[in-house]
């Protein structure tokens, strides 16, 4: 599947081989030894009861925006439990854009090709560090997200040794490789090879909410780890949120200032990705502020 790209930030992009070190090719050697342009198909939003169809520009990182436009049969929601209401069963996440900062060769940051797919250490499950040679740590509300992958092609089977690309913003708010300040870190984005029983895990921070968009969290899933070195194998690209009860009691946590504001000027109703559901895409979130949070959701996908 392909991701929209559409990006209002003024940051310039220049020329530059991004092919760092030896890449994900030699982690997955390594490893073994030892064991979408846009989106094909525009969603619409209906904009008030009996209303004409119009489409709705969402947001990206930093005060920039996202795209990709929606529509479903799923209700609108505008709140929820602190617990999330998790995914329904046998059902394919719904595609979504990859917005403006995948970082999977698809687009360019300020120096060249953006692309963590190719760097070596990015098949990890701690993604709070930077790797290949840079050194940045992201602060923030510790977070372990917990995914389980599903083949709804065979009946929801387990998809053992799929793998799922997965990055979000620091809690200020910006991305690794294209953020002012942060173009040469590489945090926050990793790679996992999927278990025997589906899962993926990675021990990271809670995202931070920047103007425009509900807190949320990207992913690619890739067939094999083998695959997942070049993005056009991905066969989903997608985003979850949390509830918004845990996003505000996290926000309460410093380093989170700018996001109490952005959260407040938004809703799930109001953000271009969840406004037409968030029933396959809201995880369920155990944990506190203080403590640090556990998040959870089956992703079915269909390959």
């Amino acid at each position: 599947m392909t991701a929209a790209r559409h990006h209002q930030d003024t940051e310039q992009h220049a020329d530059h081989d991004a092919d760092h070190h030896r890449g994900l090719a030699a982690d997955v050697a390594r490893m073994l030894t030892r064991s979408a342009t846009r989106r094909q198909s525009l969603r619409w939003l209906f904009v008030g009861a009996g209303s004409a169809v119009l489409p709705l520009a969402g947001c990206g990182g930093g005060v920039s925006a996202d795209d990709g436009f929606g529509l479903s049969s799923s209700t609108t929601t505008t709140g929820a439990a602190s617990t999330g209401s998790g995914s329904a069963v046998c059902s394919v996440i719904p595609e979504e854009t990859g917005g403006p900062y995948p970082g999977d060769g698809t687009n360019r940051n300020a120096n060249g090709v953006a692309n963590a797919l190719v760097l070596s250490g990015v098949v990890r499950s701690d993604i709070r560090t930077s790797v290949a040679g840079a050194s940045g740590v992201a602060a923030g509300v510790p977070l372990t997200i917990r995914l389980r992958i599903e083949n709804v092609a065979q009946g929801c089977a387990v998809a053992a040794g799929a793998a799922v690309y997965l990055w979000h913003c620091t809690r200020e708010g910006g991305y690794s490789m294209y953020s002012s300040g942060i173009v040469s870190e590489n945090y926050l984005r990793g790679v996992q090879e999927a278990d025997s029983e589906g899962y993926v895990t990675f021990t990271t921070i809670f995202p931070g909410c920047y103007d425009g968009r509900m807190p949320h969290v990207h992913f690619e899933v890739y067939p094999s780890l083998a695959k997942a070195t070049n993005a056009a194998n991905r066969i989903k690209t997608s985003q979850f949120t949390f509830p918004l009860a845990i996003a505000n009691e996290a926000y309460t946590s410093s380093g989170y200032a700018s996001s109490i504001g952005n959260l407040a000027r938004m809703s799930f109703a109001l953000d271009n990705v969840f406004s037409d559901g968030t029933a396959l895409q809201m995880a369920s979130v155990t944990g506190t502020a203080s403590q640090g949070y556990s998040a959870t959701l089956t992703v079915g996908v269909n390959w």
